[in-house]
């Protein structure tokens, strides 16, 4: 399906075949261990390595720097299928290959991506990106993270919180500041490979849901780094996580997608399945609608990311449409998990069905990567300025 700006919904050959092979891959690999892995907390290290084999750990990085050189729509599908199954997967598979590397990819120079991407691409290497704070977190040119220049090197000092991968993670971007506090053009962003001394994890988080995606404190203690691991110009950090951020929140879409889309379809299956009354419950209109409902906000939502997809593949301006997607489609997979939870009735609220850990695992995706309401600022800033 065409649209009038130009953009298309069809799905290609190509795009069937990655969904297969993640499929087949989610159903091998992840799906028998999701509630093991989400009781223990536990980050499953080996299958993001497996994830590097087949090329997922770096979608959108060119086949010269070892990656699989595909685009937005390719990459929308794999976090889609893995979300279907595993949120805490699908969040960690997003964050690495759009944050961590998607930063590099964007603003390293030649030398800084032969060095760090085919790491980052193949899994060698599992990435972290360090922006949050305490007491910062929508207001991140607040910051109190500081680099200083100390010969050839900067000494980084302070903490970055909500981080994923803050412990696993072998290299990580970090916003610094480098400038006055409020100061957009006083953020820097550098990379920190792990070892460097005085580059330490703190608190692992205890979380409500994706807890298979580890969430932890990156702690720097008078951290050593060379100043030749900035990307960029000093000062461009702020504009650079902006930018890194649009195209992360089409991953926060895709992720919700996959949420609400496996959320369905568990309680679609078990509207046929379950009888009451001597008939199936999907017979009820009760159930029909919150079926209805459930199957159009999908498909809205699909139509939303798929737009912002297609922006980001042809280079255009996109904040508008991610923002739109990421914010429409999060809400999206909270509505539909629990209404997922409700169609399953008392089953929907034990651990033996999956709806209930879509229903905790949803609620993160309206939160990290921005909020909605600041989804919602985003938005309004851009439609005003029209």
């Amino acid at each position: 399906m065409d649209s009038a700006l130009g953009y298309s919904f069809s799905i290609s050959e190509n795009q069937e075949m990655i969904r297969k092979m993640v499929k087949d891959f989610t159903e091998k690999n992840i799906r028998a261990h999701v509630m093991e892995w989400d009781e223990s907390q536990y980050f499953p290290v080996a299958v993001f390595k497996k994830l590097g084999e087949l090329g997922l750990m770096g979608v959108l990085v060119p086949e010269s720097y070892g990656g699989s050189g595909l685009g937005y729509q390719e990459y929308v599908d794999v976090i889609v299928e893995v979300a279907k199954v595993c949120g805490s997967v699908g969040l960690s598979l997003a964050a690495h290959n759009s944050l961590c590397t998607g930063h590099i990819l964007a603003f390293a120079n030649e030398e800084q991506k032969q060095k760090w991407l085919p790491k980052l691409a193949t899994a060698e290497w599992i990435g972290a990106w360090g922006l949050t704070e305490a007491n910062t977190g929508s207001d991140a040119l607040r910051m109190m993270t500081t680099a200083v220049a100390d010969g050839d090197d900067y000494i980084i000092n302070g903490s970055k919180n909500w981080i994923t991968h803050g412990k696993s993670g072998d290299i990580a971007v970090v916003m610094v500041r480098t400038g006055e506090k409020g100061d957009s053009k006083g953020i820097s962003a550098i990379v920190v490979e792990r070892g460097t001394p005085g580059f330490t994890a703190g608190k692992k988080e205890n979380k409500l849901g994706m807890r298979a995606s580890e969430t932890t404190e990156m702690i720097f203690d008078n951290c050593r780094v060379p100043k030749e691991n900035m990307l960029g110009n000093i000062g461009d950090g702020f504009k650079q996580a902006m930018k890194v951020l649009d195209g992360g929140r089409i991953s926060i879409a895709a992720l919700s997608l996959g949420i609400a889309k496996g959320a369905y379809e568990a309680a679609l299956a078990y509207a046929k399945e379950r009888h009451q009354f001597g008939q199936p419950i999907a017979n009820f209109q009760g159930i029909s609608f919150k079926l209805a409902d459930m199957a159009t906000e999908i498909e809205a939502a699909e139509l939303l990311i798929r737009q912002a997809a297609d922006l980001k593949n042809r280079g255009l301006p996109m904040t508008k449409e991610s923002a739109m997607a990421k914010y429409f489609a999060s809400e999206v997979a909270v509505r539909s998990s629990t209404e997922a939870v409700q169609i399953f009735g008392g089953y929907g609220y034990t651990k033996d069905f999956p709806v209930e850990k879509f229903y905790r695992d949803s609620k993160l995706c309206t939160i990290g990567e921005g909020t909605s309401e600041i989804q919602k600022i985003v938005i309004a800033r851009e439609v005003l300025k029209n």
